[in-house]
Parts: structure tokens; sequence; C-alpha cells
């Protein structure tokens, strides 16, 4: 590279203290002119042509976020027919300010889920999205979903994920204008009910381009461990045999994570805590998603910031990417991470605790990785070789910290089919088969490299690994501590059917 190129390059990055300044104050179409860059209207156009759906070429894991808030988290004067809405009142930061905070932390994917009120769907239309066109022009490095955080009818908050195409906004109308539950007014108690959460599924999975839709914060309104509030283990249930290739998952680590830096809770969970910042449906080993899993659901987990305010602001949030981070093996266009993320190619980190994490079933010369399922026949021997290899991270994290992997865990839990107690919460075989430490494990060039045996499988079963910068065997309920001292990370599993 030459000292022209060099200099060019230096001319159009922004350093960390001015995407801060100008992230601060609002000031970010400015700040976001010295980043942009000439892009086609469909940042992957390039990429697929020529390419079939599940082609593997170019994929990679690619960290994004699905649940940040825009300055369009506002409020509505009820007063006026129509409501007036007003920007800014919950969450306060422009769309491309997101954006540019999410390239600077190394996002490459990223979605607008502001939140819905009266007549919002209209809001979203004539003034939201006109704002997300501009950002995507300004940032192009991130690939930049629409959809909403979906008022889910009878449920706590939901991602609702709309695919990239020249009809994304009217799609998006159309769904949150029936069936958000907050949309009409006025409110229309009708709206609130499982029986419209069913229809507004059905809708959703007969559409040509199909959304997703993942529940957010899942336990922040349980009272107690297994003890739930808004969502429930049956209506989770019900809504995946509905729609199993759009309703198809839950945060595992919801965003609110820089809580305690201001004397608040992770996540926001005031009533029952998280589990080193984890919900208790995913944290608690032969849980509630172990008891999905166990079904055989490709239910899967994820990790986002919930972006409103910056807890530097006095807020109790972090930027996208800057803690929690989603990594979706794609190549770099929209379809294929939206394909990544609906069948599990998904694994979640907080702090930078990895930057890589590959696991894979190998039985009979036949191999799986995460999302995917290895069949392997009963006559021959069906001991499962597993495989977990991650890469530490290379650097510091966005504390100043060089975090460390303390140990490893592989969980592994039976397949055991659809259960009779639609409100199960537990899978009884999910057990720990496997702890590893710094000894039990191997370089490999940039990466390091676990092994294990899983002897004599011989029914359905499922693994999955997470991993841990404490001592913690289990991940404690959380309190004040500094989220940057307790860092954990999660695959979603591998499937073994033996037939």
């Amino acid at each position: 590279m030459t000292d022209k190129d060099l200099e060019q390059v230096e001319q159009s990055r922004l350093s960390r203290r001015q995407l801060v300044k100008y992230a601060g104050v609002g000031a970010t179409l400015a700040a976001a002119g010295s980043v942009v860059a000439a892009t086609p209207a469909f940042a992957d156009e390039e990429d697929e042509r020529g390419r079939k759906p599940g082609d593997s070429r170019g994929r990679v894991w690619r960290a994004g976020d699905h649940h940040v808030h825009s300055e369009y988290s506002g409020e509505f004067d009820t007063s006026s027919n129509p409501p007036t809405f007003h920007k800014g009142a919950d969450a306060v930061y422009p769309i491309v300010t997101n954006a540019i905070m999410a390239k600077n932390f190394g996002l490459t994917w990223a979605m607008c889920t502001d939140h819905g009120g009266p007549t919002h769907s209209k809001v979203n239309l004539e003034q939201a999205y006109p704002d997300l066109l501009l950002s995507r022009k300004l940032v192009p490095e991130v690939l930049q979903f629409w959809g909403m955080e979906f008022d889910a009818p009878s449920l706590d908050h939901h991602t609702l994920m709309i695919p990239r195409h020249a009809d994304e906004a009217k799609q998006l109308f159309e769904l949150e204008s029936r069936f958000a539950k907050y949309d009409a007014f006025p409110t229309d108690p009708g709206r609130d009910t499982e029986a419209k959460m069913i229809e507004f599924l059905k809708v959703a999975r007969d559409m040509p381009l199909k959304p997703l839709v993942i529940a957010h914060h899942a336990s922040r309104s349980a009272p107690g461990l297994g003890v739930y509030g808004q969502d429930t283990p049956r209506e989770f249930r019900n809504g995946n045999d509905v729609a199993p290739d759009v309703y198809v998952g839950f945060e595992g680590a919801p965003g609110h994570q820089a809580g305690p830096l201001n004397g608040g809770k992770r996540g926001g969970y005031g009533n029952y805590p998280t589990h080193g910042g984890f919900d208790q449906m995913t944290a608690r080993v032969g849980g509630l998603w172990d008891s999905l899993l166990g079904e055989g659901r490709r239910w899967w987990i994820t990790a986002t910031s919930d972006s409103h305010v910056h807890w530097t602001r006095g807020g109790s949030d972090f930027w996208p990417g800057e803690y929690s981070k989603t990594y979706v093996l794609a190549r770099q266009d929209y379809a294929d991470i939206m394909e990544g993320l609906r069948n599990g190619r998904i694994w979640v980190t907080t702090g930078d605790l990895i930057r890589s994490l590959d696991l894979t079933a190998t039985c009979q010369g036949r191999t799986a990785e995460m999302g995917e399922t290895i069949s392997v026949s009963r006559r021959n021997r069906t001991d499962v070789e597993i495989e977990i290899r991650f890469r530490p991270l290379d650097g510091r994290n966005a504390n100043g910290d060089r975090p460390e992997v303390r140990r490893v865990d592989l969980i592994v839990g039976n397949i055991t089919g659809p259960s009779a107690d639609v409100n199960a919460d537990t899978n009884p075989t999910t057990r720990v088969v496997a702890r590893f430490g710094p000894r039990d494990w191997k370089r490999q060039g940039a990466d390091l490299v676990i092994r294990h045996t899983l002897r004599d499988v011989e029914q359905d079963m499922y693994a999955r690994v997470r991993g841990t910068s404490t001592d913690e065997m289990e991940p404690l309920a959380d309190g004040l501590e500094s989220p940057w001292d307790d860092l954990w990370f999660y695959s979603n599993p591998v499937f073994v059917r033996v037939r």
C-alpha cells in the first residue's frame, strides 16, 4: 500500500473519539459523510449472481445485532386524533448513528427495531423508513435490516425482521397495522390475544418472502426461577408449531447489559435476575431452552444490545456490538444472513470473549455443524466425535481488557419428541458431559481446539457449547458486578439422528 493509499484510508476513517462525539450530539449525518461510498441498491447484488439458495461459498462468521432502537422509539400524544408522534422520548439516536457505531464496534449487519404505538405503522412507513434508506447509503459497510420491535399479541416484545426487497416497507406496514397490539387507535383489546398472535404467524408464514420473529427479553417479567411472566413455554410451542420457519427463537442474552454501570440490573431484569448476563430460559442447564431442543425443535438463541441510551449518558445500554454480538455464518448479503438466522448458524458472545466458534459432530463419515443434523445408523459404531474450535480475541475489547477463556463446557441432551405438557420447561436428560480448561485444548494456528468422543450414542440427541471468563461452574444470578467481569459465549446446537 502506497503512502497515498494510506492517506486516503486515514481521511475516510473516523476516530473513536469523533464517533462518540457525533453520536453524543446527534450530528451524525455530517459524521457519516466521510464514510460514504458508492453502493448498489442491494449490497448483495454483485455477490449473488449465479448463486443458488443454500450455496455456502463465501460464508464466514459475521457479527450483528437484531435489536437496536433509534429516535423513532418515541411517544404519542393521544389527546389529538390521529395521535401526534414525538421522536426521541425513549431512544435518542438517529438511525445512522447506530449504524456508524455498529461499524465502529465490528458489526457487519444490524437491524432497526423501534417500539410501536397508536398509528406507529404510519410513522414507520412515512418517517423512519426514509431515514433507514439514507443510512444504508451513508454506511454501506453495515447491512441494515428493516423491521421493528413488534408488540406481539399476548406476549412481550419480539423482533420482526423483514427480508430485504423492494416492497419491504409495505410488508412491515401490512403486518404492523394489522397485528401489532398497540397500533390501533383507539386501542382494540381484541388484538392482545393468543389467537391474534397465531393469526399473525399464519399470515407471516404464508408470505412469499417470510419474515423472522424472535422473542425479546423473554423472562424480564418473570417473578422467579421457572415462574414465567408475559412469555410462556406454551406460547413458544404453539407459535413455533404454526410457523417453524418464522418463529425461531429468543434472546439468550438480552440487551441493557450496562445497567450495573449506573446502579441498575443487567437486562433490566428487575424481578428475577439474569445469570451471567443470560436469560434464565437459556442459562439453566436442562431448562426451557433444553426442553424445546429436547422435542427436536429448531429453536435458536441470540444476543443483542437493545440500545436506547448509552450508559455514559445515563442509560443502561452499550452501543450495538460494543458488548454483545450475534455471529451468523453467512455471506455479506441480506438474504444469506436471514437464512443463517432462520437455520441456527449462530453463536453469541459478550465482551468479545472470543471472535470465532465452530462446533462439529462427526460419525460414520458424516459431519454436521451448528444448526445441522447428522443421521447415523445403529448397525454401525455410533461414537460421535465432537470438535470445538474457538479463537480468542487478539487484542483488547471495548473496555480495554484482554479477556481470557477459563473454561469451556460441552452440554448434551436427548431428543425424546413432543412433550405431553405444553408448559414443560425442563429436560432432565440434559447435562454437562465434559468441562475443559486451558490444559485440555490445543493450539492450531490462531484457533484453540478441543476434541471429545460421545460413546455409543443410541438415541437422537443434540450438543451445544458454552464458555466463560469466570470460575463459576454454573452461571450465578447477577447482582451489581461489572458486566465486563462476567463474560460468556454460547453456541447453538448440532443435532444427531440415530436410525
